[in-house]
């Protein structure tokens, strides 16, 4: 093998005798540097889009959230997550509650999720960059309770950011019978007042359904326990890694409950993002064999250039798998020089993307989150461009080359 891999070197390096070869081989470089080149920037462009996305639900996810495994609520007063809570690793913990609830504000109705959270969410979360009308989250006082909406809901209820009524929330009461001859006894009623301020995240989920309030106001609308949640929502310390973070409180916390990070939260989306960018992989994967077709030619040109060193080789006692086995790695070595060069020059692509925004988003107008594509460049989408097209080249290489090879042998040379 190392004899092989050592002529085949030299084949690579060398001045062919006939022009028309090493163009060939020039083009079988190019194409399959094209290729991986347009593997690396795709899927760095679904890195980027990935992260931006992530970006935007800062303002409203946590880094990690403790749900239950089973059922909607947990008690919050006991030892498990007391001991989560006292961890040096934890800079900020936010008891939640959220449920389902209708909202009415003159005749205008919607269905919201009214989500409960703590003085201290604004400093768990990005929150307060996300405010329109003030940047301080109002949650409530000493005598009112304030909402804090999403600017998409705002605009369904027709009530504006500094609305002079309350909100009506009704919420099904709980263990009750239902009385169909009066189906208002069925709700319980509470009032949130204007806080002055709404949010936008830029993502419809938050924007269109959540209210923002205390946690006090959504444990007695949804007639819950003093002690109640819905989740348990945490931001790490500086200086420590999330995921190592989240498997010693799932260490912790044991099977009875879900640590989330934030890709775990958004799961339908992420999903969605990851099926695509595998769809795109597995097409550029199709073209990327395409392109190595371009070297059997040059390799077939190559063998044909290369009879007189055949001959002289099999005179020396080279049986017919040596021989094979230089013209296989010859075309191992150009998958390779190819596949190298695409990386070079999709990682040099990528990084004038970023820092540049050569490729813009839409026509400029200044209505998008960004003005041009986002890409994020990861180490093991490199590996695993570089891994494909090697075994690609090998798939596409290896079995013509041997079959050529073969039927050479047969006919003879001389």
């Amino acid at each position: 093998m190392n004899l092989a891999l050592y002529i085949a070197k030299r084949y690579l390096l060398s001045k062919k005798s006939h022009r028309v070869i090493n163009i060939i081989s020039g083009v079988a470089v190019a194409g399959v540097t094209l290729a991986t080149m347009a593997m690396i920037c795709t899927m760095s462009v679904f890195n980027g889009f990935k992260e931006l996305v992530a970006f935007q639900f800062t303002a409203f996810d946590p880094q990690l959230k403790i749900v239950a495994a089973e059922g909607k609520n947990f008690y919050i007063d006991n030892e498990k997550i007391e001991a989560v809570k006292s961890l040096p690793q934890i800079a900020v913990a936010t008891t939640c509650f959220q449920e389902k609830a209708m909202v009415q504000y003159d005749g205008c109705q919607a269905m919201v999720t009214i989500k409960g959270v703590e003085e201290n969410f604004s400093v768990l979360t990005d929150i307060e960059k996300a405010l329109i009308g003030g940047d301080t989250l109002l949650l409530s006082d000493a005598d009112v309770h304030y909402a804090v909406a999403g600017a998409e809901l705002i605009s369904t209820l027709n009530c504006g950011i500094n609305h002079i009524r309350p909100l009506e929330i009704y919420a099904p009461k709980r263990d009750r019978k239902i009385n169909l001859v009066n189906p208002l006894v069925n709700f319980k009623k509470g009032h949130l007042y204007s806080s002055g301020t709404i949010f936008v995240v830029n993502q419809t989920k938050y924007d269109n359904n959540y209210i923002l309030t205390s946690l006090d106001f959504a444990r007695d609308i949804f007639e819950r326990r003093s002690n109640e949640a819905s989740s348990l929502e945490l931001k790490i310390a500086d200086g420590h890694s999330v995921s190592d973070v989240k498997q010693k409180i799932k260490a912790i916390l044991g099977d009875e409950y879900l640590v989330l990070d934030r890709y775990e939260q958004q799961e339908d989306i992420f999903r969605i993002m990851k099926i695509e960018k595998l769809i795109s992989y597995i097409f550029l994967t199709f073209i990327l064999f395409i392109a190595c077709f371009n070297i059997i030619g040059s390799l077939s040109m190559l063998i044909i250039d290369k009879k007189q060193d055949i001959n002289t080789l099999r005179s020396l006692g080279a049986n017919n798998k040596l021989i094979t086995d230089i013209f296989v790695i010859e075309g191992i070595l150009i998958s390779a020089t190819g596949a190298v060069a695409g990386i070079i020059l999709g990682v040099v692509a990528c990084l004038l993307q970023e820092h540049f925004g050569i490729l813009a988003l839409g026509n400029g107008g200044g209505n998008l989150l960004v003005d041009s594509y986002p890409v994020a460049v990861e180490t093991q989408d490199i590996i695993l461009v570089f891994v494909t097209v090697i075994l690609v080249g090998v798939t596409a290489v290896g079995i013509p080359v041997r079959m050529l090879t073969r039927r050479i042998f047969r006919e003879g040379i001389r």
